[in-house]
């Protein structure tokens, strides 16, 4: 019953309908509640396979998006976006910890407002829609909560390559190396 709630739930959240509804249980299922509830799966696998069409959409999305931008500024950006603590923000803005499937003690120990389980599960939710429905789905999803910290990320981080900062402290410093 709790998990036709959650999942009547996701459904509004990530406008996204689960035609297999195990992907998005074992989504949510973090490793400590697997160890105390045998024959479920953890979310591990999940993660690492949403993590790469996390990636995978974000730089799809850039590379089409700002094709005047160099590839090493293009991979600051993705970085900025797809880190912990932005996916930890939009997960607690999707209320997906709320309905993490923790173990007593992860529970107890504040695992609920834990960015990095946060964050993980995210990734697992987004492999979990790539499995369910394919990469338009996915890239739905991810665009649909992603695309305007993109955006903020382009507009508002001076972004620069390795060789450009050196070129300016050098300059700063001209007289210092005389």
């Amino acid at each position: 019953m709790l998990f036709k709630c959650i999942l009547e739930r996701y459904i509004m959240n990530i406008e996204y309908t689960f035609k297999n509804t195990d992907l998005l249980k074992t989504a949510l299922s973090h490793s400590s509640y697997v160890n105390e509830h045998k024959g479920l799966q953890c979310n591990e696998r999940l993660e690492f396979l949403g993590d790469s069409i996390l990636g995978f959409i974000t730089a799809d999305y850039l590379y089409n998006n700002y094709p005047n931008l160099p590839e090493g500024n293009l991979t600051k950006i993705r970085a900025n976006v797809v880190c912990e603590t932005m996916l930890a923000k939009k997960g607690k803005e999707l209320k997906l910890n709320e309905d993490l499937l923790l173990g007593k003690g992860e529970n107890r120990t504040g695992g609920r407002q834990r960015a990095s389980i946060i964050a993980d599960a995210m990734e697992a939710l987004i492999g979990a829609i790539y499995l369910d429905g394919g990469i338009e789905p996915a890239r739905k999803f991810v665009l649909g909560i992603l695309v305007d910290e993109i955006k903020e990320t382009v507009r508002t981080v001076k972004v620069l390559d390795s060789k450009t900062s050196l070129q300016e402290i050098l300059q700063k410093n001209s007289t210092a190396l005389i």
